[in-house]
């Protein structure tokens, strides 16, 4: 029967389309479901790569305007045309998700598009608006919807004063002022865009510091490398009210601990204080599907929920809400059906941040190791002593390397540089398979290069670095 299939992934983001090709080439007959029209979920249409993208766009302005004159590269004037800035982007967007559209043809996934509502763990029953209904029967059902901003209670979103992530890469023109609430991941690289565009910029954190999850000497030494390219920072502080006018949005924020509040006015306001599954009329609730108490779906080792043949994977379970971590989450999930291995270790996930410089990091911080009790050794390298970083004129930032005292295994790198999130990969690879820093500190490294400084905090860990 044409409706009948072996697995029904819903969601077509990183997590579920891999999940859906993987099924396929292990002999699976698959269907995808997204109420997208566009294939990629929100990384992929309306996230980490339009993001990006802009992310590069706003550089290549910020060197043009500022940057280039001490290479001896004369600019008398530099123009912005943010209409052909978003354009590029948006092209970037299409060609991916043709791509990924390619991909399902190529594996035989049949995809289907509509709001999905799951039935009973054998039929998902597709919504599409003038068209009819279309039920689908399985034998297995994955989960792999994604998330959603998480509102404040008391500014709701317009997405034009008032704007998720999604409206702030959709801005039609700079803001004169642009605050961002939260500190996290997606706040600070929004803000990094705008501000290189020529947007005042202000965070406001409720917590004394950005990225809380971040090693703490890193974050202070990240926050100190943003203040200098001109984005402010209001922590500890908390916002109690907004007002939307045509004219913009006044805020009223007050320290996080109580006390007088003041006013904050701004163009545009962009709420980044986390994100919470996407779960919205599936259905789990009727079918008795367990939440844990922050609404992610609970699973067990095989990734299946407390309803058998029905399983989750991705931002609507508990761990890093990151693509890469769905796509794991997919392989594993999809392998373990077919019946063989599938196995993700959450504790070497590298997250990253692309702001610039870059910051990524893998493992553990000091202060985890700390409250755990891990007795451990430090290195550290500063890219001011890398050559390459000085003859690219880019000395801002570190490698941090902690190690196990008595074994000396690698237990957490922390990077901040150019192109960190390409650099921090040598140390996963390490790490997967229990490297030592004195492994690292005894492969060559290619000169000149960034990655020689993760090489001399390796052999810092040993007090033994060469070039400072």
């Amino acid at each position: 029967m044409p409706n009948e299939f072996d697995l029904v992934v819903i969601g077509a983001g990183p997590g579920g389309y891999v999940a859906a090709i993987r099924a396929a080439q292990l002999g699976l007959k698959v269907a995808c479901v997204d109420r997208r029209t566009s294939l990629g979920g929100t990384c992929l249409n309306v996230g980490c790569i339009p993001s990006k993208a802009l992310l590069s766009a706003s550089k290549k302005f910020a060197d043009a305007s500022n940057n280039l004159s001490d290479y001896g590269i004369e600019i008398s004037s530099v123009g912005l045309n943010l209409k052909k800035m978003m354009a590029k982007k948006d092209s970037i967007v299409s060609e991916l998700t043709k791509g990924i559209e390619f991909l399902l043809k190529k594996n035989k996934v049949t995809w289907v598009t509509g709001k999905a509502k799951i039935k009973s763990p054998s039929e998902v029953e597709v919504i599409s608006e003038g068209a009819k209904n279309v039920l689908l029967k399985t034998s297995k059902i994955l989960i792999a919807t994604g998330s959603e901003s998480t509102p404040l209670p008391n500014l709701e979103f317009d997405e034009k004063r008032v704007v998720t992530s999604t409206g702030a890469l959709e801005l039609s023109e700079v803001p004169k002022h642009l605050v961002v609430v939260g500190g996290g991941y997606i706040g600070l690289e929004m803000g990094s865009i705008w501000a290189r565009l020529g947007a005042k910029v202000t965070v406001v954190e409720f917590l004394d510091r950005i990225v809380p999850q971040m090693d703490l000497e890193i974050g202070r030494k990240f926050q100190r490398i943003l203040k200098m390219q001109g984005i402010d920072f209001k922590l500890q502080t908390k916002v109690t009210q907004g007002e939307v006018s045509s004219s913009g949005v006044s805020l009223n924020i007050e320290p996080a601990g109580g006390g007088a509040s003041s006013n904050l006015k701004c163009d545009v306001v962009l709420v980044a204080v986390g994100r919470k599954p996407f779960l919205e009329d599936l259905g789990i609730e009727k079918l008795g599907i367990n939440c844990d108490k922050r609404g992610f779906i609970s699973i067990d080792d095989d990734f299946e929920t407390s309803v058998p043949g029905i399983f989750a994977i991705g931002d609507c379970v508990p761990g890093p809400m990151l693509a890469h971590k769905a796509e794991e989450d997919g392989i594993a999930a999809v392998e373990i059906m077919a019946g063989q291995t599938g196995h993700v270790d959450y504790n070497l996930v590298p997250g990253v941040i692309y702001t610039h410089p870059e910051v990524a990091s893998i493992g553990k911080t000091e202060e985890e190791l700390k409250e755990l009790g891990i007795a451990y050794s430090k290195g550290s390298f500063p890219y001011s002593a890398n050559s390459r970083a000085k003859a690219v004129n880019e000395t801002e930032g570190l490698v941090k390397i902690l190690a196990d005292a008595k074994t000396d295994k690698v237990l957490g790198v922390h990077i901040i540089s150019p192109d960190a999130g390409t650099i921090i990969h040598e140390c996963v690879t390490a790490m997967t398979y229990g490297a030592s820093a004195e492994d690292i500190a005894r492969t060559c490294h290619a000169h000149p290069t960034l990655n020689e400084a993760v090489k001399e905090a390796a052999m810092a860990v040993d007090g033994r670095t060469i070039h400072i």
